[in-house]
Protein backbone atom coordinates (compact mmCIF):
# COMPACT_ATOMS: atom_id res chain seq x y z
CA UNK A 1 0.00 0.00 0.00
CA UNK A 2 3.12 2.52 0.52
CA UNK A 3 4.30 1.76 -3.07
CA UNK A 4 0.57 2.83 -4.33
CA UNK A 5 0.11 5.39 -2.32
CA UNK A 6 3.61 7.20 -3.40
CA UNK A 7 2.54 6.55 -7.02
CA UNK A 8 -0.74 8.15 -6.71
CA UNK A 9 1.18 10.89 -4.95
CA UNK A 10 3.64 11.23 -8.06
CA UNK A 11 0.65 10.74 -10.38
CA UNK A 12 -1.18 13.95 -8.69
CA UNK A 13 1.32 16.35 -9.35
CA UNK A 14 0.66 15.56 -12.95
CA UNK A 15 -2.67 15.93 -12.45
CA UNK A 16 -2.47 19.65 -10.97
CA UNK A 17 0.04 21.01 -13.70
CA UNK A 18 -3.51 20.30 -15.47
CA UNK A 19 -4.91 23.11 -13.87
CA UNK A 20 -6.06 26.71 -15.37
CA UNK A 21 -4.24 29.05 -13.20
CA UNK A 22 -2.18 32.00 -14.62
CA UNK A 23 0.78 30.59 -13.78
CA UNK A 24 -0.01 27.13 -15.56
CA UNK A 25 -0.94 29.48 -18.68
CA UNK A 26 2.59 30.43 -18.59
CA UNK A 27 5.20 29.21 -21.31
CA UNK A 28 6.84 26.27 -19.77
CA UNK A 29 10.59 27.96 -20.43
CA UNK A 30 9.68 30.83 -18.76
CA UNK A 31 9.14 28.96 -15.27
CA UNK A 32 11.95 26.72 -16.17
CA UNK A 33 14.22 29.75 -16.43
CA UNK A 34 12.97 31.28 -13.28
CA UNK A 35 13.56 27.77 -11.53
CA UNK A 36 17.17 27.61 -12.95
CA UNK A 37 17.86 31.43 -11.68
CA UNK A 38 17.00 30.06 -8.25
CA UNK A 39 19.07 27.20 -8.41
CA UNK A 40 21.98 28.90 -9.21
CA UNK A 41 21.79 31.88 -7.13
CA UNK A 42 20.66 29.76 -3.62
CA UNK A 43 23.74 27.54 -4.29
CA UNK A 44 26.45 30.39 -4.64
CA UNK A 45 26.03 30.64 -1.25
CA UNK A 46 28.69 30.38 1.00
CA UNK A 47 28.20 27.14 3.03
CA UNK A 48 28.36 28.71 6.83
CA UNK A 49 25.27 31.30 5.02
CA UNK A 50 22.07 29.74 6.44
CA UNK A 51 20.04 32.59 7.49
CA UNK A 52 20.64 34.32 4.26
CA UNK A 53 18.76 30.71 2.41
CA UNK A 54 15.52 32.01 4.67
CA UNK A 55 14.46 34.49 2.05
CA UNK A 56 14.57 31.99 -0.77
CA UNK A 57 11.49 30.13 0.17
CA UNK A 58 9.60 32.35 -0.96
CA UNK A 59 10.27 31.30 -4.62
CA UNK A 60 8.64 27.62 -3.95
CA UNK A 61 5.79 28.99 -1.69
CA UNK A 62 4.75 31.55 -4.82
CA UNK A 63 4.53 29.10 -7.01
CA UNK A 64 2.71 26.79 -4.92
CA UNK A 65 0.53 29.29 -4.20
CA UNK A 66 -0.19 30.93 -7.66
CA UNK A 67 -0.38 27.48 -8.82
CA UNK A 68 -3.01 26.10 -6.89
CA UNK A 69 -0.73 23.08 -4.93
CA UNK A 70 -1.05 21.73 -1.87
CA UNK A 71 2.18 23.20 0.30
CA UNK A 72 1.75 19.63 2.83
CA UNK A 73 1.96 17.69 -1.06
CA UNK A 74 5.17 19.31 -1.80
CA UNK A 75 6.99 19.14 1.61
CA UNK A 76 5.58 15.34 2.09
CA UNK A 77 7.10 14.69 -1.13
CA UNK A 78 10.55 16.49 -0.75
CA UNK A 79 10.93 14.51 3.23
CA UNK A 80 11.60 11.62 1.20
CA UNK A 81 14.74 12.63 0.03
CA UNK A 82 15.68 13.70 3.85
CA UNK A 83 17.49 10.66 4.90
CA UNK A 84 19.75 10.72 1.67
CA UNK A 85 20.62 14.36 2.54
CA UNK A 86 21.03 13.45 6.26
CA UNK A 87 23.84 10.88 4.93
CA UNK A 88 25.73 13.47 2.99
CA UNK A 89 26.28 16.13 5.76
CA UNK A 90 25.80 14.10 9.25
CA UNK A 91 29.63 13.99 9.53
CA UNK A 92 30.09 17.63 9.01
CA UNK A 93 29.75 18.83 12.50
CA UNK A 94 32.67 15.69 13.41
CA UNK A 95 35.14 17.06 11.07
CA UNK A 96 35.15 20.48 10.85
CA UNK A 97 34.72 21.92 14.84
CA UNK A 98 35.99 25.27 14.71
CA UNK A 99 33.71 27.72 16.48
CA UNK A 100 32.07 30.30 14.17
CA UNK A 101 29.73 32.00 16.38
CA UNK A 102 28.09 31.68 19.92
CA UNK A 103 24.34 31.90 20.75
CA UNK A 104 24.17 32.61 24.26
CA UNK A 105 25.90 29.56 25.75
CA UNK A 106 25.89 27.30 22.80
CA UNK A 107 28.91 27.03 20.95
CA UNK A 108 28.11 27.30 17.30
CA UNK A 109 30.44 25.10 14.71
CA UNK A 110 31.34 25.07 11.06
CA UNK A 111 30.34 21.73 10.68
CA UNK A 112 26.79 22.50 12.35
CA UNK A 113 26.30 25.59 10.01
CA UNK A 114 27.24 23.69 7.08
CA UNK A 115 25.12 20.57 7.77
CA UNK A 116 22.48 23.35 8.46
CA UNK A 117 23.05 24.50 5.04
CA UNK A 118 23.36 21.66 2.99
CA UNK A 119 19.72 20.28 4.94
CA UNK A 120 18.01 23.71 3.94
CA UNK A 121 19.40 23.76 0.56
CA UNK A 122 18.12 20.29 -0.61
CA UNK A 123 15.13 20.69 1.12
CA UNK A 124 14.42 24.09 -1.25
CA UNK A 125 15.83 22.67 -4.54
CA UNK A 126 13.65 19.48 -3.73
CA UNK A 127 10.35 21.47 -2.86
CA UNK A 128 10.84 23.83 -5.81
CA UNK A 129 11.64 21.12 -8.57
CA UNK A 130 7.83 18.83 -7.28
CA UNK A 131 6.24 22.83 -7.58
CA UNK A 132 7.91 23.37 -10.81
CA UNK A 133 6.31 20.03 -12.03
CA UNK A 134 2.84 20.56 -10.32
CA UNK A 135 2.84 24.03 -12.33
CA UNK A 136 3.76 22.81 -15.46
CA UNK A 137 3.98 19.06 -16.13
CA UNK A 138 6.73 16.79 -16.78
CA UNK A 139 5.82 16.88 -20.44
CA UNK A 140 6.40 20.08 -20.39
CA UNK A 141 9.67 20.67 -18.77
CA UNK A 142 11.50 18.71 -21.23
CA UNK A 143 9.79 20.19 -23.93
CA UNK A 144 10.94 23.77 -22.78
CA UNK A 145 14.45 21.86 -22.14
CA UNK A 146 14.50 20.94 -25.99
CA UNK A 147 13.68 24.55 -26.69
CA UNK A 148 16.43 26.06 -24.69
CA UNK A 149 19.21 24.11 -26.17
CA UNK A 150 19.24 20.35 -23.72
CA UNK A 151 21.23 18.01 -26.31
CA UNK A 152 17.88 15.40 -27.66
CA UNK A 153 20.46 12.08 -26.23
CA UNK A 154 19.67 13.67 -22.78
CA UNK A 155 15.96 14.81 -23.56
CA UNK A 156 14.54 11.34 -24.05
CA UNK A 157 16.61 9.38 -21.14
CA UNK A 158 15.08 12.19 -19.20
CA UNK A 159 11.38 11.69 -20.70
CA UNK A 160 12.20 8.11 -20.92
CA UNK A 161 13.15 7.89 -17.02
CA UNK A 162 9.75 9.84 -16.00
CA UNK A 163 7.80 8.02 -18.30
CA UNK A 164 8.69 4.21 -17.22
CA UNK A 165 9.19 4.58 -13.53
CA UNK A 166 5.71 4.51 -13.24
CA UNK A 167 5.49 1.07 -14.62
CA UNK A 168 8.52 -0.37 -12.51
CA UNK A 169 6.40 0.78 -9.26
CA UNK A 170 3.11 -0.44 -10.67
CA UNK A 171 5.76 -4.07 -11.32
CA UNK A 172 7.14 -3.85 -7.53
CA UNK A 173 3.52 -3.14 -6.35
CA UNK A 174 2.26 -6.37 -7.93
CA UNK A 175 4.97 -8.47 -6.73
CA UNK A 176 5.14 -7.46 -3.03
CA UNK A 177 1.19 -7.68 -3.24
CA UNK A 178 1.65 -11.00 -4.82
CA UNK A 179 3.99 -11.99 -1.61
CA UNK A 180 1.30 -10.31 1.20
CA UNK A 181 -1.18 -13.22 -0.83
CA UNK A 182 1.52 -15.76 -0.05
CA UNK A 183 2.73 -15.10 3.41
CA UNK A 184 0.78 -12.99 4.83
CA UNK A 185 0.97 -9.02 4.88
CA UNK A 186 2.35 -9.01 8.70
CA UNK A 187 5.16 -10.71 8.12
CA UNK A 188 7.61 -8.33 6.51
CA UNK A 189 10.06 -9.61 3.79
CA UNK A 190 13.51 -10.69 4.96
CA UNK A 191 16.71 -9.35 3.03
CA UNK A 192 16.49 -12.30 1.19
CA UNK A 193 13.30 -12.09 0.12
CA UNK A 194 14.18 -8.70 -0.94
CA UNK A 195 17.25 -10.15 -2.60
CA UNK A 196 14.97 -12.34 -4.39
CA UNK A 197 12.79 -9.68 -4.75
CA UNK A 198 15.25 -7.06 -6.58
CA UNK A 199 16.45 -9.76 -8.98
CA UNK A 200 13.09 -10.91 -10.22
CA UNK A 201 12.27 -7.16 -10.93
CA UNK A 202 15.55 -6.14 -12.83
CA UNK A 203 14.95 -9.72 -14.77
CA UNK A 204 11.37 -8.21 -15.27
CA UNK A 205 12.47 -4.74 -16.51
CA UNK A 206 15.14 -5.71 -18.74
CA UNK A 207 12.60 -7.89 -20.53
CA UNK A 208 10.01 -5.40 -20.32
CA UNK A 209 12.68 -2.79 -21.66
CA UNK A 210 13.73 -5.41 -24.92
CA UNK A 211 9.59 -4.95 -25.57
CA UNK A 212 9.14 -1.32 -25.17
CA UNK A 213 12.28 -0.98 -27.56
CA UNK A 214 10.90 -3.65 -30.25
CA UNK A 215 7.46 -1.78 -30.65
CA UNK A 216 9.08 1.54 -30.67
CA UNK A 217 11.03 0.83 -33.65
CA UNK A 218 7.64 -0.63 -35.40
CA UNK A 219 6.05 2.70 -34.74
CA UNK A 220 8.90 5.00 -36.41
CA UNK A 221 10.72 5.80 -33.34
CA UNK A 222 13.73 8.31 -34.99
CA UNK A 223 15.55 9.76 -31.42
CA UNK A 224 12.65 12.15 -30.31
CA UNK A 225 10.14 12.11 -28.56
CA UNK A 226 6.76 13.74 -30.14
CA UNK A 227 5.00 16.85 -29.12
CA UNK A 228 1.69 16.79 -27.74
CA UNK A 229 -0.40 19.96 -26.42
CA UNK A 230 -0.98 23.61 -28.36
CA UNK A 231 2.56 25.39 -28.92
CA UNK A 232 3.22 28.38 -26.28
CA UNK A 233 5.03 31.24 -27.15
CA UNK A 234 7.21 33.45 -24.91
CA UNK A 235 5.62 36.84 -24.41
CA UNK A 236 5.07 40.08 -21.95
CA UNK A 237 3.04 37.96 -19.42
CA UNK A 238 6.47 35.61 -19.47
CA UNK A 239 8.54 38.45 -19.54
CA UNK A 240 7.10 39.88 -16.64
CA UNK A 241 7.45 36.69 -14.70
CA UNK A 242 10.81 36.23 -14.95
CA UNK A 243 12.05 39.84 -13.95
CA UNK A 244 9.74 39.52 -11.43
CA UNK A 245 11.69 36.51 -10.35
CA UNK A 246 15.37 37.94 -11.51
CA UNK A 247 14.61 41.26 -9.46
CA UNK A 248 14.03 39.03 -6.06
CA UNK A 249 16.01 36.24 -6.19
CA UNK A 250 18.79 39.35 -7.25
CA UNK A 251 18.18 41.13 -4.70
CA UNK A 252 18.24 38.53 -1.94
CA UNK A 253 21.57 37.03 -3.50
CA UNK A 254 23.78 40.42 -3.13
CA UNK A 255 21.94 41.85 -0.20
CA UNK A 256 21.87 39.95 3.29
CA UNK A 257 18.32 40.52 4.03
CA UNK A 258 17.60 38.61 7.35
CA UNK A 259 20.70 40.89 8.35
CA UNK A 260 19.35 43.81 7.19
CA UNK A 261 15.92 43.27 8.61
CA UNK A 262 17.19 42.17 12.29
CA UNK A 263 18.90 45.50 12.32
CA UNK A 264 15.70 47.61 11.00
CA UNK A 265 13.74 45.57 14.10
CA UNK A 266 16.58 46.70 16.59
CA UNK A 267 16.37 50.24 15.70
CA UNK A 268 12.77 50.08 16.28
CA UNK A 269 12.95 48.76 19.74
CA UNK A 270 16.06 51.17 20.83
Amino acid sequence: MSIENALLELRRLDDLAHQDTPLHRLDARAKVLATVLFLVSMLSLGRYEVARLLPFAAFPWLLATLGGVPLSLLLRRAALALPFVLMVGIFNPLFDRTVQLHLGPLAVTGGMLSFSSILLRSMLAVTTGLALVAVTGFDNICRALGRLGMPSLFLVQLQFLYRYIFVLVEEAGRMMHARALRCGAATRPSLREYRSLLGSLLLRTLDRAGRVHQAMLCRGFSGTMPEYGMPTRFGRAELRFCLACGLYLLAVRIFDLPLLLGGMAGGLFR
